[in-house]
C-alpha cells in the first residue's frame, strides 16, 4: 500500500488543477492519494472525477492553526464537509487569509516592490490566496530570487516588514471540530518546518490527549533522526503513523509519491474515521 497522504493542488498554493495532481499520483503508482488543500476542499469533486480505476482518494485538507505564537498545520481527512461549524470556520480562515494578502501587497508596495493585487489574484487562479502566491510575485518582480528569501524576515516572513498576521484556529479546537465532523487529524510536518516551529513533544503529548489521531513522520524535510523519534512518540501515544510528499506541483519539483505513510498508517486514520469514505476510481 503506496500512500501519498499530503498533496496540493491549484486550489491552494499548488501549482496543478485537481486533476493533474490525481494523474501524476497514478504516474506514481500510488495506490491513495490524499488532496489536502489549505483550508478548502474546493478541489475535492475535480480530483474524485479524474481517478482512475484502482486509484484511491482520501479527500481532506490542511487546517491553518497557531498555538503560542507558532503556526501549526493539522491535515483532516474524511470529515464530513458540510458540517456547519467547521465549514464555518474554514470559510473565515479563507476570508481572513484573503484580507492579509491584500495587506501584505500594500506594504511591499510601500517598500518600493511593484507587486500587485490583481498580479497575485491571477497567479493564484482563483485558489486560496497564500503567501506563497506573493512570493512568486515578488520572484517575478525581481525583489527576491526565491521562494525562501521571500520568507525571511526582511520581507514576508514573521516579523518582516511586509508580514501581517491572520486568522488561524488553535489546534485543539480544531481537533475537536474536525471530530464532531466525523473526520480524524494528523500533525503535519511537526520537525519539518523550515520556516517554522519544530512542536515540541510535550504539545504533541498534549494534542494527543485532546484527540489527535496521527502523527506525519515520513515528510521531506525531515531527516531519518528526526523520523525515528517522531515514530517512537506516535507508539508511545497511540497515534497512527503517517507520511506525504507535501507536494506543490512546479513549487517543490513534482514530488508525488517521493514520501508515503509507514505501514498501517492510511488503514489506521480510515478506520477512525466516520464523516465521509474513501473514493477508489473504477
Amino acid at each position: 500500500m503506496r500512500a501519498d497522504l499530503h498533496t496540493h493542488s491549484s486550489v491552494s498554493d499548488g501549482t496543478e488543477p485537481p486533476a493533474v495532481v490525481i494523474r501524476r499520483a497514478a504516474e506514481a503508482a500510488l495506490d491513495v492519494v490524499a488532496l489536502t488543500d489549505h483550508d478548502t476542499v474546493g478541489g475535492q469533486r475535480e480530483a474524485a472525477g479524474a481517478l482512475p480505476p484502482g486509484l484511491t482518494l482520501l479527500p481532506g485538507a490542511e487546517i491553518s492553526c497557531r498555538m503560542e505564537g507558532h503556526s501549526v498545520h493539522l491535515l483532516a481527512y474524511l470529515f464530513n464537509p458540510e458540517n456547519d461549524e467547521l465549514a464555518g470556520e474554514m470559510a473565515e480562515v479563507r476570508e481572513s487569509r484573503l484580507h492579509r494578502a491584500r495587506a501584505m501587497v500594500d506594504k511591499l508596495a510601500e517598500l518600493g516592490v511593484p507587486v500587485t493585487w490583481e498580479q497575485v489574484s491571477e497567479i493564484a487562479g482563483g485558489g486560496v490566496v497564500g503567501r506563497p502566491h506573493i512570493a512568486r510575485a515578488m520572484i517575478e518582480a525581481g525583489a527576491v530570487s526565491s521562494l525562501d528569501e521571500a520568507f525571511t524576515a526582511e520581507w514576508i516572513g514573521p516579523g518582516g516588514p511586509a508580514y501581517v498576521v491572520r486568522y488561524a484556529l488553535d489546534p485543539v479546537k480544531a481537533i475537536g471540530l474536525v471530530r464532531a465532523a466525523g473526520g480524524v487529524t494528523v500533525l503535519a510536518h511537526p520537525r519539518g518546518a523550515t520556516r517554522g516551529w519544530q512542536v515540541p513533544d510535550q504539545v504533541i503529548t498534549d494534542l494527543a490527549a485532546a484527540g489527535l489521531t496521527g502523527i506525519e513522520i515520513n515528510h521531506p524535510q525531515q531527516d531519518d533522526r528526526e523520523r525515528q523519534l517522531l515514530a517512537e512518540l506516535a507508539r508511545s501515544l497511540g497515534l497512527a503513523p503517517s507520511g506525504g510528499s507535501d507536494d506543490h506541483g512546479a513549487l517543490t519539483g513534482f514530488r508525488i509519491g517521493t514520501e508515503t505513510a509507514p505501514a498501517g498508517g492510511y488503514e489506521a486514520l480510515v478506520g477512525q474515521a466516520t464523516g465521509a469514505r474513501p473514493v477508489t476510481g473504477r
